[in-house]
């Protein structure tokens, strides 16, 4: 078949590097290519448990990504955006623990995220406290503690499928809420993270595509409709349940449905 009127247009390059290179930082970087390759394509397996992935990206991103421009891109949004900026200023750092949680209420988001920890003998911190020195760490710092309550308070279940609920919360809420540039440079994690799940649903589980789906647009609804949800201060909810703590922080758009089943299918 002839499809050279779809591929007109294309220019060879010409180049003296003895190497791969391209005008994207991702696609400069072999670690970056083989995580795409691998995690896209792959299938679930025990061997290589899934919140690996994800830790191996962080870790990567933290070294491709030009970390003083993503903190320049800050500056510039804390000058035109004062609640941003005040929440920068107050720095607040979560230090409660799960012993903290045993208290409240079974039908409370703080009673809930207990049943969650210790039914799944997990801790509170998905990556270990540290100390941060500028306003890219401390956003990080911010994302990793509040994630898990996202998943509650998003509708997102505590499964594979599950965390295109959060994931997809974030791609959608920062855009809403940020300067374009900035918001693409922080999704650079959510949008690598999240398409793994797709590419793998439609690839080999095509059973649960549709609940895959599903997932990813909920996420996207609460994401578009909610006011900023890197702003939550989701400690100071704990004692209510996730109906009233969704309208006390101004979370909209929340649609319940359970993934675990599906998510089932992926093990």
């Amino acid at each position: 078949m002839d499809y050279s009127y779809l591929m007109k247009g294309i220019k060879p390059v010409a180049t003296e590097s003895s190497v791969l290179i391209s005008s994207s930082r991702y696609l400069n970087d072999a670690r970056v290519r083989d995580w795409v390759a691998t995690h896209m394509l792959r299938r679930n397996g025990a061997d290589v448990p899934t919140p690996s992935d994800s830790i191996q990206l962080v870790q990567i991103l933290r070294e491709v990504q030009d970390i003083d421009h993503i903190n320049a891109l800050f500056a510039a949004e804390r000058k035109r955006n004062p609640a941003l900026d005040a929440w920068f200023e107050e720095g607040f750092v979560s230090t409660f623990q799960l012993e903290d949680l045993k208290d409240y209420p079974p039908e409370s988001v703080g009673g809930l995220f207990h049943a969650q920890l210790a039914g799944n003998d997990l801790q509170v911190d998905i990556v270990p406290r540290f100390t941060p020195h500028n306003d890219y760490e401390y956003f990080q710092l911010r994302a990793g503690q509040t994630h898990d309550l996202e998943h509650i308070l998003g509708g997102g279940g505590f499964d594979f499928i599950g965390e295109l609920v959060p994931y997809y919360m974030r791609l959608a809420n920062l855009f809403v809420h940020l300067d374009a540039e900035l918001a693409g440079e922080l999704s650079a994690f959510s949008i690598l993270g999240s398409t793994r799940i797709l590419t793998r649903a439609v690839l080999h589980y095509p059973q649960t595509w549709l609940a895959t789906l599903d997932a990813m647009e909920r996420g996207a609804a609460v994401g578009r409709q909610s006011d900023p949800l890197f702003l939550m201060r989701y400690e100071d909810i704990f004692a209510l349940t996730p109906g009233e703590a969704r309208e006390k922080l101004g979370i909209r758009g929340v649609r319940i449905a359970d993934t675990a089943a599906a998510s089932a299918q992926w093990n």
